[in-house]
């Protein structure tokens, strides 16, 4: 079988032999505008390709001068599809003495890692269900009727206002977790149809952007936890995460007390994530870029809102309710999505391998029906990292492969209660804070 570049030569043609390269050459490519990467061993210049890349230039070049190739099978489902786009970027492949993993990488572990995926693929756990997802989206849109049912049949009170605002905010944050999986392709076999599908998840039931979603997230994915590659945890100076609380304390950096960051945290952080930086920045996204689509399926959701709601509250009303539903999914967003994450390694690139780097940056909360539903399987955050195509449904059937893998690695497989995980980001934030304090009096 052939590489990347396309598919083996026919006996007896003839082709010119590619010519070959050394590491220490390949790592000299990794400047703006001079980019390489080795996929299964062959080496491309994507210098040029960089900015035409569908899930953006930055994610492409995070892996500049690597070995991409897990990072590559873990973002396409279909590589058919994109091998064609591959071709005329092809300039070489590695010397045959050249070990494919590169520095400090385990060679061992990413041949068993890729052993652990193609058993992953025979059993068909990269297959959706497409009943679970179909069973997911009705949940979504029955809650936003009982929604309105209850301001309807009870009228715009108190108790009805609060009712229905949790609700909203509860079909708000399944509907983050329904596009996470379309953003992934992980519903549909077509990428085109995944697409499309989050665009009306995100766009019209959200009143986001999936571009500027995909452009984020994916980035997340790529490099988690590492300081200007992962814009999750690139958040100094108003929180000092990992590394960055050594920095800042040796430069005497103080922009805010962050030996209380674990306190103000609770004011700035849950309450408004998404209700004012997500808000802003997802509007400058799709002005800058141009994303005209996914600002009318956005201003659908305005309107669609505005108009279910306004007979019962008027304008202002409505604009208190929006807010409350906003405030409310943006706990749900923090706690759950950096529960996972802010307690882990966070610093700059190390360059390890797919699985170790991964399982660096993630860790599980326990297993339970509540625990699923509530985090859209984001429980089983490792199993995520490692297979981001992945359907979810099939999280908890490769876990026992990967606690597997992990054991025979010494790879620590993480699993806290849902609470403790919880806990943890308050406890991260203050000893960061501690850390840095120590730093800023002692140099």
């Amino acid at each position: 079988m052939g590489g990347l570049g396309g598919p083996a030569p026919a006996p007896g043609s003839r082709r010119m032999p590619l010519r070959t390269y050394r590491w220490e050459q390949i790592r000299s490519h990794d400047l703006p505008g001079d980019k390489w990467l080795v996929l299964e061993r062959r080496v491309y210049d994507i210098s040029r390709w960089t900015q035409k890349h569908p899930g953006g230039s930055r994610l492409l070049g995070h892996h500049g001068a690597e070995d991409a190739t897990d990072a590559f099978h873990a973002f396409h489902p279909d590589l058919h599809f994109v091998r064609k786009f591959l071709r005329p970027l092809l300039i070489g492949e590695l010397a045959p003495d050249e070990p494919s993993p590169a520095g400090v990488q385990n060679a061992q572990l990413v041949e068993d890692f890729r052993a652990l995926r193609q058993t992953a693929e025979d059993m068909k756990l990269f297959e959706a269900n497409p009943a679970f997802f179909a069973l997911l989206l009705a949940h979504i849109l029955a809650m936003e009727m009982l929604a309105w049912f209850l301001v309807c049949l009870l009228g715009p009170g108190w108790l009805p206002s609060t009712l229905a605002a949790l609700i909203l905010a509860l079909s708000q944050a399944q509907s983050w977790c329904l596009q996470h999986d379309l953003g992934h392709a992980s519903v549909f076999r077509k990428s085109r149809w995944n697409h499309l599908a989050q665009q009306f998840v995100m766009g019209h039931l959200k009143g986001f952007s999936a571009h500027w979603w995909n452009f984020r997230h994916f980035q997340h994915h790529a490099k988690p936890n590492i300081f200007h590659k992962d814009p999750d945890v690139t958040v100094a100076p108003v929180f000092l995460l990992g590394e960055s609380s050594v920095e800042y304390g040796r430069k005497k950096r103080r922009y805010l007390p962050y030996n209380h960051q674990h306190l103000y945290f609770f004011l700035i952080g849950p309450p408004l994530l998404t209700l004012v930086n997500f808000e802003v920045e997802n509007l400058a996204y799709m002005l800058v870029c141009m994303q005209w689509t996914d600002l009318l399926w956005a201003a659908s959701f305005y309107f669609r809102f505005f108009l279910t709601y306004a007979p019962f509250y008027g304008v202002p009303g409505v604009l208190v309710l929006f807010v409350a539903v906003r405030v409310l999914e943006s706990h749900w967003f923090v706690w759950i999505t950096q529960m996972n994450h802010i307690p882990k390694e966070i610093g700059q690139e190390k360059h390890r391998d797919w699985a170790s780097s991964q399982l660096a940056a993630t860790c599980n909360v326990e297993q339970s029906f509540f625990n699923d539903w509530f985090s859209g399987h984001l429980n089983f955050q490792i199993e995520h990292h490692l297979f981001p195509t992945m359907p979810r449904h099939s999280y908890r059937k490769v876990a026992p492969l990967v606690r597997a893998l992990c054991a025979k690695h010494g790879l620590r497989y993480e699993v806290k209660p849902f609470l403790t995980a919880l806990a943890d980001i308050v406890r991260s934030l203050k000893k960061s804070g501690d850390v840095w304090l120590e730093a800023y009096l002692h140099q």
